[in-house]
């Protein structure tokens, strides 16, 4: 085991010396995979494919050492305009093929069953005003909370954003996903995106489920525990979203809804941000006698991007933090990433070394992860707190990387003895 540990951590290494490397920027990515349909390139369709390899070391229960291989995304996207008023988006892959579900046909829930391959995006819009107010609808990527829940996930900071970023997920939507309408656009340096959208309609999230194990692992009975789903409405109904951002500096484009997690110098923005989401009867409690209360979950946050060139040398800065607020009913601990009725605040920071080599070029950054949940407050530990480091190697800026992440989360417990892990990760992508 040690052995392979040791070859995980080797990869870098090895591959300096095999490659023929180069720093941030290529010609051979100038435009990327675009296919004109005209003569000046105003009509066309692009194709872009990207996929993202894990290795991941971490001790288990028995304090043994495990290594596992995943192959965390895998996904092609395709966007075409055949003239300026009209955009098509169409966006399928899977993520998270690991040995547990790589079976060509094997049934889903059982082992071996067949990794999923399914719609990410697949929406169309159209410019009312262009530049100002474009029009769209279907399965679609323009969310709200914040700029993380719209994350790229090309050109990301640290390796993977953190999964609290998309606290809907199984819960409203289809992995970040909503199917419903959007309005976006610019207004000077106001960057602006609505949504009312459909939710998921999830039966297996009842208010049957409200049982939670105690400290000894029993399942007991929670009066006002909150579970998201509204059992007398047999739909997901409706929900809302948006997210505004103010660009002080150079202004993103917003033809695509998907942010950038890092311009590694090639930009200076410098954004401010507020979002929020609400979904009106989504979730329900009991009380010991059985009777329900429903409730509208809502989410509200602030955030701030910064990202600048510093100094001569090719160094940058990329740093970002969000404050976002959970209301969501009390005590709900439902959403993945240790999301629930609470505040959770969220930071990273990069650096961008100076160029000194031919062999490209590395960026080191920190992230630090801080969940304050009211269902934990009586807790001997009631925060949870997840902070990590790691490097980025750019082989050839974001379309082939390397990147070497530590983590250590330590969870809310009851004991006096908090849980906690760490864990070491290798990933390697190329996008086209």
């Amino acid at each position: 085991m040690r052995r392979n540990i040791l070859f995980i951590l080797l990869i870098p290494g090895l591959a300096a010396l095999i490659s023929p490397l180069r720093g941030q920027g290529s010609p051979d990515y100038t435009g990327g995979l675009t296919v004109p349909l005209n003569e000046n390139g105003s009509k066309y369709f692009r194709l872009i494919s990207w996929h993202q390899v894990w290795a991941t070391a971490q001790k288990d229960d028995q304090n043994q050492l495990q290594t596992d291989f995943l192959l965390r995304r895998s996904r092609v996207l395709m966007y075409a305009q055949i003239n300026d008023r009209f955009l098509i988006n169409t966006h399928f892959g899977l993520n998270n093929l690991g040995p547990d579900n790589m079976g060509a046909n094997g049934p889903v829930g059982e082992p071996g069953q067949s990794g999923q391959l399914f719609l990410h995006d697949a929406w169309v819009q159209y410019a009312v005003l262009k530049g100002k107010l474009d029009l769209g609808g279907g399965l679609h990527y323009w969310n709200g909370i914040s700029r993380l829940t719209s994350q790229s996930t090309l050109n990301m900071l640290t390796l993977d954003a953190p999964i609290h970023n998309w606290p809907t997920i199984g819960t409203t939507d289809q992995f970040a996903r909503h199917l419903g309408f959007f309005a976006k656009g610019k207004l000077g340096r106001l960057d602006y995106r609505l949504a009312i959208n459909e939710a998921i309609s999830n039966p297996s999230r009842g208010y049957d489920k409200h049982t939670a194990p105690n400290d000894t692992g029993t399942e007991i009975l929670v009066p006002d525990r909150v579970i998201y789903r509204n059992p007398e409405n047999p739909g997901g109904g409706k929900v809302y979203q948006g997210y505004v951002n103010y660009q002080l500096l150079e202004q993103e484009s917003n033809l695509l809804p998907y942010f950038t997690g890092s311009y590694l110098g090639t930009r200076k923005v410098f954004n401010i941000g507020v979002g929020f989401f609400h979904h009106v009867a989504g979730a329900t409690s009991c009380d010991e006698a059985g009777q329900l209360t429903f409730y509208n979950p809502t989410s509200l946050a602030v955030d701030v991007f910064y990202d600048s060139p510093l100094g001569t040398g090719g160094a940058a800065i990329t740093a970002y933090g969000s404050a976002v607020r959970h209301d969501w009913g009390p005590n709900w601990t439902g959403g993945v990433g240790g999301v629930g009725t609470g505040t959770i605040l969220f930071g990273q920071l990069g650096y961008l070394l100076p160029a000194f080599t031919d062999r490209g070029r590395l960026q080191a950054y920190i992230h630090l992860t801080h969940r304050d949940l009211e269902a934990y407050r009586a807790y001997r530990e009631p925060i949870g707190r997840m902070m990590g480091g790691g490097v980025n190697w750019y082989i050839d800026g974001h379309h082939a990387k390397l990147t070497l992440e530590y983590q250590h989360q330590r969870e809310p417990g009851l004991l006096t003895r908090t849980p906690s892990h760490a864990l070491l990760r290798l990933q390697a992508m190329v996008y086209l």
